[in-house]
């Protein structure tokens, strides 16, 4: 079939397998320039690995320090009539160029918050690695089945305390406008704590020193993004917020529960970037596109990879990383400054209907949103007939 973009409301419907692999393979070839990652785990585990921040995380781990990954996602398979989800189609690209190149890549395909696939990772993982040194929580969901009572929670993206109005870009009618929020209440704070925070995170590390496939010395980090005030009262102070501040918790809690094993646990805070996550939340696809604007700027844009990249060389591997008070990874400084925010602010401020195009980078925006569905790769015929049936092998 030919593929092209079929683009409903913040997400695109289908994906396209050559894009997606030009994609990943644009990722593999920037960690290879950047040269071999000392001191770097050998045994991967990446909880969320197909998208974004956690597929550049295995790219990073597999080609930057010659890693064995082992990857848990929930991706749709294609068919002879439609298209696999972009995440597939990554992962097949990625399984493909590491076993390429002699390194061991598995993926498992499930709900990574149910315990049926926390068994098979763990079964995996004593057939194949043994043990691993590096878990790596990426997970985005807007629904977690807690395991354990069978109930189904589902997030909210809600202002907490009281009603938000701010200015926001709805991409589909391409529209900037003022938008109202009205504030959570306790149940609902309490269900996205559940789905986003850090209760699954700690299963995960829970189940797999109880299973004995731990390493002693092994790192874990959750991602999160921390934002400063124009994102605040939808991130910081909000439902996401909450859950984000649950993630703390669980560092904290796994560090303590697994000390006899010296478990490092981090929170990493990345900057702001268009995922598909980000693209459903109000406020974010106008503020991404003029701090797009503003970091092209000053020189310092960076996407999934570069951050992750800088996570392993200057944060969880290094001698002496950039943490914040509350022992955070601050891979986000280059956004979250003062005088970068400052630029934002002032855009922000006068940013409106007949403007938006010409203060903020929504070209960049919106090349970076087709990309995650593989599409607007330079080298990709997108004319041409393609077999949309993948496979992982």
């Amino acid at each position: 079939m030919v593929i092209q973009p079929k683009i409903r409301g913040f997400i695109c419907t289908n994906a396209h397998p050559n894009g997606c692999a030009a994609h990943v393979q644009e990722q593999i070839d920037y960690i290879k320039r950047q040269g071999k990652i000392t001191g770097a785990p050998q045994r991967v585990l990446v909880i969320g690995c197909s998208t974004g921040y956690g597929l550049a995380s295995r790219i990073t781990a597999a080609f930057g320090a010659g890693a064995k990954t082992l990857g848990v996602c929930f991706e749709k398979e294609p068919t002879e009539r439609k298209t696999a989800t972009a995440g597939w189609y990554n992962t097949a690209a990625f399984h493909d160029a590491a076993h390429a190149e002699g390194l061991y890549a598995h993926s498992i395909n499930g709900d990574a918050f149910s315990d049926e696939i926390k068994a098979e990772t763990i079964a995996k993982i004593k057939a194949d690695l043994g043990q691993v040194d590096l878990v790596i929580y990426s997970l985005a969901s807007p629904k977690r089945k807690d395991p354990e009572t069978g109930e189904v929670y589902s997030s909210t993206l809600k202002p907490v305390g009281r009603a938000y109005t701010t200015k926001t870009y709805d991409t589909d009618k391409d529209q900037v406008k003022e938008i109202t929020l009205e504030p959570a209440n306790e149940e609902e704070i309490a269900n996205t704590v559940k789905v986003m925070g850090g209760e699954d995170w700690e299963r995960w590390l829970t189940a797999l020193d109880d299973a004995g496939v731990l390493a002693e010395n092994a790192k874990t980090t959750a991602y999160t993004y921390i934002g400063k005030e124009l994102t605040w009262p939808i991130y910081g102070h909000a439902t996401i917020g909450k859950a984000k501040e649950d993630l703390d918790r669980a560092a904290a809690a796994i560090r303590g529960d697994h000390r006899q094993l010296n478990v490092e646990a981090y929170v990493s805070s990345l900057k702001a970037l268009v995922t598909q996550a980000s693209s459903a939340i109000p406020v974010m696809p106008l503020y991404i596109s003029l701090i797009y604007g503003v970091m092209k700027e000053e020189g310092t844009h960076e996407g999934c990879i570069e951050q992750i990249y800088r996570l392993f060389t200057e944060g969880l591997y290094a001698a002496d990383p950039t943490m914040d008070g509350a022992g955070r990874l601050r891979m986000d400084a280059k956004e979250t400054n003062e005088a970068t925010q400052a630029k934002v602010k002032a855009l922000w401020d006068q940013v409106n209907q007949e403007n938006f195009h010409q203060l903020a980078d929504y070209e960049e925006y919106h090349a970076d949103f087709l990309k995650l569905f593989g599409f607007g790769m330079a080298g990709v015929d997108y004319d041409a007939d393609v077999d949309p049936q993948v496979d992982w092998s």
